[in-house]
């Protein structure tokens, strides 16, 4: 099995850590304390899975670590299950049926139910490191997704709620084909939401850069690059960049549906 950040042996101080679970409500995992878990499929891959409906969630998030052979040639998916996956840094050939895809950091593939999805690591001998997602797709009468593939880098700024120092980037189409959606949410620093948020969408964020302070369910907590954070149907949620950077993470969101009675 063996920890995500390769420490071995005691630690120098308490044995303590920032974890925070509350199932089915939210949860706050750093790197220390992560695991190594083999998922069929992938070889030469470290994957760690970050959620699961086991913690309250209603999809799978993961961090792979592609070794520099590392790969998935058996195809990633299932019947009526939809998959993305962002490179947080390297280069990945990924496909999605006969399509095919260069990703170097910051670029994404999104597959519909139906589209397995495969990824190899060419990054010129070095590892890649990915953001990986899957889900149950709710289907909608009349209206289906599509292999979705682009770089956050192409996409537009768009001012969140109307402040020019956080700024929102959609990379998957507003469509009603698409019951879920993928972000990234940047705060200058000194920049924060314009209010607490509560909300019937859940979603799963990993910070890709800075630091911040999170509120989650009114508990405020310190957060930096590395954390995940998952976030329930109506967990009360906000937070604001502390620090010189900018503070930013990639989340999902679940959308494009009505409420099931």
């Amino acid at each position: 099995m063996g920890y995500f950040n390769n420490n071995t042996g005691y630690p120098k101080d308490l044995l303590a850590s920032r974890a925070v679970i509350k199932r089915e409500n939210y949860a706050l995992i750093p790197t220390d304390g992560l695991v190594k878990n083999i998922v069929p499929g992938f070889e030469e891959c470290d994957v760690t899975i970050l959620s699961s409906p086991k913690l309250g969630a209603s999809f799978v998030d993961y961090i792979v670590t592609m070794q520099p052979n590392g790969r998935n040639e058996a195809g990633y998916g299932e019947a009526g299950v939809e998959t993305f996956v962002y490179v947080i840094d390297g280069n990945v050939k990924a496909s999605a049926g006969d399509q095919a895809f260069n990703l170097s950091t910051g670029g994404y593939l999104y597959c519909p139910p139906g589209k397995l999805m495969y990824l190899k690591n060419e990054n010129g001998g070095k590892n890649s490191q990915l953001f990986l997602y899957k889900r149950k797709y709710s289907p909608l009468a009349g209206h289906e997704p599509i292999v979705v593939s682009d770089n956050v880098n192409n996409l537009e700024n768009i001012q969140y709620e109307g402040m020019s120092n956080v700024i929102l980037k959609d990379l998957l189409p507003k469509d009603l084909g698409f019951d879920m959606n993928m972000h990234i949410l940047s705060f200058e620093p000194g920049a924060s939401h314009g209010y607490i948020e509560t909300h019937i969408q859940e979603h799963g964020a990993y910070i890709l850069t800075g630091a911040g302070m999170y509120n989650l369910d009114n508990d405020w907590m310190p957060v930096k690059k590395g954390d995940y954070i998952f976030m329930a149907a109506y967990c009360l949620q906000a937070g604001y960049a502390v620090g010189d950077q900018p503070f930013s993470y990639i989340y999902s969101k679940d959308c494009n549906r009505d409420a099931e009675l």
